[in-house]
């Protein structure tokens, strides 16, 4: 069973400061996994889809980002998971997932930090992993019902090799847990505003992105990033031939 957490009522007091009233949250000590905590609060408590909400939690036990991989959640960082309202013409989860990227990456900017997308869903800091995104669109026939995002920012929490938290990048005045979780809910609000604009998402995206050649995992080639697609896919090339990837490492389409 998760712990319930106290502190949730200040945050949502932070966020009105900031003219952020309307989410719903749940605030946990400790928990598997603030997806799965998600997943139950709207089985429990239908979707009217008018009205954000995100579980945080303090500490998550069983974790974990793209394709299954295990992500660290100690006490220290910011992890959520959130369910967004989305009448938007993104129906592309790829995109999506660059869409929040974004406006994280905006608000980490906004306090000099010097962060870069790494594509498809990771910001970095030279080279180093600050931040993981993991998007979700559930869709109704052809209609995207909801949008669901989990969120992992190491802030003062302990990090593996490889990794970074912004403790070790900012003052200890500016890596206050609680500010950090407002932070990251003012992104996803963003997130619904610049999701009305695809173009200038890839092209802000495009500007950011963390390096200008990719490793294929599978055949150890080396492709020339061209840029990225409407629907979030990676433009590749490789002298005269081409490619894109929806997932990092599929090729898909080609041409020579």
């Amino acid at each position: 069973m998760p712990s319930v957490a106290r502190g949730g009522a200040r945050l949502l007091r932070d966020l009105r400061r900031c003219g952020d009233s309307h989410w719903r949250l749940r605030q946990l000590q400790v928990c598997t996994s603030t997806e799965i905590e998600l997943v139950r609060w709207l089985e429990c408590q239908a979707w009217s889809g008018d009205q954000p909400r995100a579980v945080v939690a303090s500490h998550q036990t069983q974790s974990h980002g793209q394709h299954g991989r295990v992500w660290l959640a100690p006490r220290g960082g910011v992890w959520l998971s959130a369910a967004l309202p989305w009448p938007h013409p993104i129906r592309a989860t790829g995109l999506f997932g660059l869409v929040v990227a974004l406006a994280l990456t905006e608000q980490l900017e906004s306090q000099g930090v010097p962060v870069r997308i790494k594509w498809p869903n990771d910001l970095l800091v030279h080279s180093r992993k600050l931040a993981g995104i993991l998007p979700t669109l559930v869709f109704r026939g052809s209609q995207v019902r909801l949008a669901r995002v989990g969120v992992g920012l190491n802030v003062c929490n302990a990090v593996p090799s490889g990794a970074v938290a912004l403790k070790q990048l900012l003052p200890a005045g500016r890596c206050r847990l609680q500010c950090w979780q407002g932070a990251v809910l003012q992104a996803l609000d963003r997130s619904m505003d610049l999701a009305r604009d695809p173009a200038v998402v890839v092209r802000e995206a495009e500007r950011r992105l963390w390096s200008d050649r990719v490793r294929d995992p599978k055949s150890g080639e080396d492709w020339q990033v061209r840029g990225l697609g409407l629907d979030g896919r990676l433009l590749l090339s490789q002298g005269t031939q081409t490619c894109s990837w929806t997932r990092w490492g599929d090729s898909n389409g080609g041409s020579v």
